[in-house]
């Protein structure tokens, strides 16, 4: 079984009911804020609340007849804390920067409005959204709803915890290093990484970049996060600055890598149990899965290239944890590093069609003090480096993959996931193989 939390229609079916005069857009914004007042205290999910002006722009759109264009019409949702919305602050989890209040909109958000959208605010992040938990001095600690002694994720942690709880249909995070998979495997629900370069993520900049108009960093990108994978491709279309592949090939006639061993990543049996069962349903329904291929690029030197190119992307250049500072030739070096990295998940998808793997070794952790990838994972009753459990991320964010995370089971009652990654630009279907997936072990 795949543990729910909510019987609240995604946002295409709520957009339906709206358009066919059975809610009102106010009406429509008014139950998420209810809900959000009702369920929010003991999960802290949604810390920047911009309820008033949500009821304004409803009630502007009461008595309208949207065309086609707007198939978001009257549907409530919020976003991630780090992005830009005009007039409220963006922090990135950092006290000092709680009057940094937006100017204008991020592009994501203005394109959403653009469809219809209604945003009652935003949502929780850890500091320089670089954990695996959704905590700062700000606005406190997001709890994950399946168990609120445990961490929802991060660093788009609020985000599926708004969506796993019903409170929205949907939302928009970041992901550089986990940071929409892992929220959504620890909150199950659907989660989607673009491939690097197809969402904008202009107008989502650190506070110390204030201003909007930064580059789009190496390796981060902007991903939709949703409780139905339908909505995570309507997302993604009213999005996107690159046009997308759309082979419309059933899963039935695909061929399927598993990968669950990673160099120095051990995965957890909480894991392991649930992955393996949904494989063993997927190949039951008659679609082929792969154990084993020569094909797979030199996992452990991309892991270690993707730590280096995440660290000097995450600092900007500043000394990294060994206490150098990256020269231009090192950073020249690991683009040619990821080329090659690249070409080598290129070949491999000239004979598989996706790749299954885990979101992450572990289930939602337990809440604790402190930056968790300064510490340790518990695996299998043994305590493993926390930094190395980001290769799973790395696996698909290196190479600039797409990757849609879907739920498929539970352990003890916590929800888990898998991440199906496809080729660059490959993103829509991602989400369709991992639909059909879904419709295959019941998500």
């Amino acid at each position: 079984m795949i543990p729910k939390l909510t019987d609240q229609p995604g946002a295409i079916a709520l957009a339906a009911t709206i358009r066919a005069g059975e809610l009102s857009p106010l009406e429509a914004v008014d139950a998420a804020i209810a809900r959000i007042e009702d369920r929010d205290a003991q999960i802290d999910a949604v810390v920047v609340c911009d309820f008033e002006r949500a009821r304004e722009a409803a009630r502007s759109m009461d008595g309208q007849t949207p065309g086609d264009d707007r198939p978001l019409f009257g549907v409530p949702m919020t976003i991630k804390e780090s992005f830009d919305i005009a007039g409220l602050p963006t922090t990135w989890g950092h006290q000092q920067f709680a009057g940094n209040v937006a100017r204008r909109d991020a592009r994501i958000v203005r394109l959403l409005k653009q469809a219809g959208a209604i945003f009652l605010g935003k949502t929780n992040v850890p500091p320089d959204l670089a954990d695996w938990q959704s905590t700062n001095p700000v606005y406190g600690r997001t709890a994950n709803p399946h168990d609120v002694s445990r961490s929802p994720g991060g660093s788009s942690g609020g985000s599926a915890a708004a969506v796993a709880s019903g409170m929205v249909p949907c939302e928009y995070g970041t992901d550089i290093g986990g940071s929409v998979r892992v929220p959504a495997h620890f909150c199950g629900v659907w989660g989607h990484k673009t491939s690097w370069g197809l969402v904008s993520k202009h107008g989502h900049d650190h506070p110390l970049l204030a201003g909007g108009d930064a580059h789009d960093g190496a390796l981060s990108i902007a991903g939709p996060i949703a409780r139905h994978p339908e909505d995570l491709a309507l997302l993604l279309r009213l999005t996107a600055s690159v046009p997308m592949r759309e082979s419309g090939k059933p899963l039935a006639d695909c061929r399927l890598l598993l990968v669950t061993e990673y160099p120095e990543s051990p995965v957890d049996a909480a894991v392991l149990g649930p992955v393996n069962a949904a494989v063993m349903a997927i190949e039951a329904a008659g679609v082929r899965v792969d154990r084993t291929t020569g094909l797979l690029p030199d996992l452990a030197q991309q892991q270690r290239d993707y730590m280096k190119m995440l660290n000097i992307a995450m600092a900007r250049g500043m000394p990294g944890p060994d206490g150098k500072r990256a020269s231009a030739t090192d950073w020249f070096e690991l683009l040619d590093a990821q080329a090659r990295n690249e070409a080598a998940w290129h070949a491999l998808f000239e004979e598989y069609d996706f790749v299954l793997a885990p979101p992450a070794p572990v289930l939602a952790i337990p809440a604790r003090e402190g930056r968790l990838f300064d510490g340790t994972v518990t695996i299998d009753g043994r305590e493993e480096s926390a930094a190395a459990a980001l290769a799973w991320a790395g696996i698909a964010t290196f190479p600039n993959l797409p990757a849609t995370v879907l739920p498929v089971g539970e352990t003890g009652g916590l929800p888990c996931g898998i991440q199906v990654i496809g080729p660059r630009w490959a993103d829509l279907d991602c989400i369709a193989a991992a639909a059909a997936i879904g419709g295959i072990v019941g998500a």
